[in-house]
């Protein structure tokens, strides 16, 4: 006799697993489509915000100033336009708890460490949550701080040794180390001083001048 065909006990245990294969192949797929996709580079969001602050002074007239928030490097740089249209630069580094000052008017740079309310004023405009680009400031609710620092001439600071956000800003200037003081006495000249103000209704005005040698 001839070959007898299949029986239907063989045909369906290789139709189960011809089809088990191909639904296996087809997860394998799947899977390695969903890494493959995870594994792009997905554009993420810009961590820099530009915050312009405004706030009358004294005198009622408008102080210009703009913030550039960067929340991933912990980074705040303040840039405050003066009447004469001149740009000084603030740059907070809470990374490395320090305050670098870049005057308009002059061709230092000069360092001071963070301290608690330099952290508590600048965490209100780093950390807030909102989208809003323009702040408005109540010049009746704000309170005026007056600081002053000194400067020591022989403590000249080596740009090399400062992080990359400091050297980028003071590349062309000598920088120079300064320490909160009384004041300068009227023995000695304030050189300079920068307004700046802050989301928590205070603004603050830190005026240098150079201690004796």
């Amino acid at each position: 006799m001839g070959g007898s065909a299949a029986s239907p006990k063989s045909y369906f245990p290789q139709k189960a697993f011809w089809f088990s294969l191909s639904a296996s192949l087809l997860l394998i797929i799947t899977v390695l489509s969903v890494m493959m996709h995870l594994r792009v580079p997905q554009p993420r969001p810009q961590s820099s915000q530009i915050v312009r602050i405004t706030v009358p002074d004294q005198t009622g007239v408008l102080i210009n100033q703009s913030a550039v928030v960067d929340q991933k490097n912990h980074l705040v740089t303040f840039s405050v336009t003066s009447a004469a249209n001149q740009t000084s630069t603030v740059l907070f580094d809470m990374k490395r708890g320090l305050i670098c000052y870049k005057p308009a008017e002059h061709q230092s740079c000069f360092l001071r460490q963070m301290e608690k309310s330099d952290y508590d004023n600048v965490n209100s405009l780093l950390h807030q949550s909102t989208d809003k680009s323009q702040l408005e400031l109540s010049g009746n609710d704000t309170q005026r701080q007056m600081e002053f620092l000194g400067v020591l001439a022989t403590s000249q600071v080596d740009v090399s040794t400062l992080e990359e956000p400091l050297q980028a800003l003071c590349q062309d200037r000598s920088i120079h180390w300064t320490r909160r003081a009384e004041g300068p006495g009227k023995q000695r000249l304030v050189y300079f001083c920068i307004d700046i103000c802050f989301p928590s209704n205070i603004c603050v005005s830190v005026c240098f001048y150079y201690l004796p040698e």
